[in-house]
């Protein structure tokens, strides 16, 4: 039965990954890395609409098969979907259930949590205080966040809120996520971050979780608020979305929410695990339902207006759709590049059109998406309590799809499907640890390896023996345990777990003139060359 699920899933948004299908613009550089950037050209504007009322029409007439397939074909327990078009909940309905095998239904009102369609949400919290004058898109982060400190003090004074929140300010991919997974909360974390090595500032893209929620923790200090507040504030009561929180606390007191599942291996889902998402909240922690998140995409295409109302600035709300960086370069010469805007995946299809979107991805038993064709007024929220097999995606893609050509151009799911799978699989250790080399040499006493070892980023960790024999790790501050499992020498090897984890993972000690280990490296925690615990005196 699998338990654990690689890292590093697509939740920056599986779209960005279909460029070539998605039809993505090419010849496009990223930003210089100047030190006060200027707020972006505004792009020619949007062609007229192609679509009409009977092609969107049309594809909505379909959604309830596509929806209903791709959970047969997924076993996804339960989704619930969103439409608006020109202003209107054109579609809104749920499917399946709550929780695999008993009775209560998914419904427009069903509570989900979001994972990283987070993101584009937060985004929207920030253009409306930067509408409010609390502080601007380019303004420097460390002013407003104490303590907060990158590797490079350049970079550290110069990195700004749209830099953090469009991926460029360096920071290694998922920077601070196996801090999360250890039980760190927001603070440690972040202090953290100063750690990490760089990559070109302005210059290079990396998905961070943490990186966005510096930026928003920056935001919400400026205001004077927590950011949990300043979301309730600026964005869900004015917009009307009542069951929308970024707060943890709120979803699971929810009567009506959707629990998370995972895949066991002979294709059962089950619900297993809780995805606590509070430390990054702002990047992976909102829940909400499809019915508050229809009325969000209102607000997204009516530029910041809801019900007649304005609730986020249009101009502060306008910097978000636009192309930040190049998230992925083309392929080749005559290929289209992707772009990351401010908390959204930005894109041009093959009329010209705008294309918004993002995907969420918790391992641990969630997948959504959202996209829209601002140029059209046409949006679509797909919500799941599956862990990512490509349903949430393909929905949204095949709705597109059908409303452009009258039906879908491709089989979506098992595309979609099979990034989510080569991401997992990418992620775990090249050594089979669950088969020892031929040969293997044996262990020394468990003296030699018991005791402490400290790391400057991930803390404290204890090798201990267990009472059934053999060694075990306790790490992080809530001293989850560890048994390890002899594989050769001094390498041993435990079962990751978490968001992140990545099945078996190797621990290599090296050990001194005394027969008494030194340094103990843990692999799966060394992938930024921060990895590496030395022992206590």
């Amino acid at each position: 039965m699998r338990f654990h699920k690689g890292r590093r899933l697509a939740a920056s948004g599986v779209v960005v990954l279909l460029a070539g299908a998605t039809a993505l613009t090419s010849g496009v550089t990223a930003p210089s890395p100047s030190p006060s950037p200027s707020a972006p050209q505004a792009p020619p504007p949007e062609p007229p609409p192609q679509l009409t009322e009977a092609d969107v029409d049309a594809a909505i007439g379909k959604l309830d098969g596509v929806v209903d397939r791709a959970m047969r074909r997924t076993g996804v327990p339960g989704a619930a979907v969103g439409v608006v078009y020109q202003d209107r909940v054109a579609y809104l309905k749920g499917f399946g259930e709550r929780r695999i095998g008993q009775s209560p239904k998914v419904g427009p009102d069903t509570v989900f949590q979001l994972a990283s369609l987070s993101k584009p949400l937060a985004s929207t919290v920030v253009a409306g205080a930067v509408g409010d004058e609390v502080v601007s898109w380019d303004e420097p982060v460390a002013g407003h966040l104490p303590g907060f400190a990158l590797k490079d003090p350049w970079v550290t004074s110069h990195v700004t809120v749209a830099d953090l929140f469009s991926h460029r300010s360096g920071l290694p991919d998922h920077a601070g996520d196996l801090l999360e997974d250890l039980g760190y909360d927001r603070p440690y974390i972040l202090s953290r971050l100063r750690y990490e090595p760089l990559t070109p500032f302005r210059a290079s893209y990396a998905y961070t979780n943490f990186g966005l929620t510096a930026a928003a923790e920056a935001v919400a200090r400026a205001k004077g608020v927590g950011w949990e507040k300043l979301s309730e504030d600026i964005l869900y009561r004015p917009a009307g979305m009542e069951s929308t929180s970024s707060r943890f606390a709120d979803y699971e007191q929810a009567s009506d929410k959707a629990v998370t599942h995972v895949r066991s291996s002979d294709s059962s889902w089950r619900a297993a695990f809780v995805r606590d998402a509070d430390a990054q909240a702002p990047a992976g922690g909102v829940s909400s339902t499809a019915r508050d998140m229809t009325r969000w995409l209102r607000l997204q295409l009516a530029d910041g207006k809801v019900g007649g109302r304005q609730v986020i600035d249009a101009e502060s709300l306008e910097r978000t759709h636009l192309p930040e960086i190049v998230a992925q370069p083309p392929a080749d010469p005559a290929g289209r590049a992707g772009f990351y805007g401010l908390g959204w995946n930005v894109s041009y299809d093959d009329q010209g059109r705008l294309r918004l979107s993002h995907s969420g991805a918790f391992a641990l038993g969630a997948n959504t998406n959202v996209t829209m064709l601002p140029g059209e007024e046409l949006g679509i929220v797909v919500l799941t309590n599956g862990e990512p097999v490509g349903m949430a995606d393909s929905v949204a893609l095949d709705f597109f799809d059908t409303a452009q050509n009258g039906k879908p151009s491709t089989d979506w799911l098992p595309l979609v499907g099979g990034i989510y799978a080569k991401e997992e699989e990418a992620a775990k250790s090249p050594t089979d640890y669950a088969d020892p080399p031929d040969g293997a040499e044996p262990a020394r006493a468990d003296g030699a390896y018991t005791g402490t070892y400290d790391n400057a980023y991930y803390g404290r960790v204890v090798v201990t023996t267990r009472q059934d024999g053999g060694l075990a790790l306790q790490l992080g501050p809530k001293e989850m345990r560890f048994p390890l499992t002899h594989y050769d020498g001094d390498t041993f090897s435990f079962m990751t777990a978490g968001e992140n984890a990545v099945g078996l993972t190797g621990v290599t000690f090296t050990v001194g003139d005394r027969d008494t280990a030194a340094v103990m490296r843990v692999e799966y925690l060394d992938q930024n060359g921060l990895g590496t615990f030395i022992r206590g005196e």
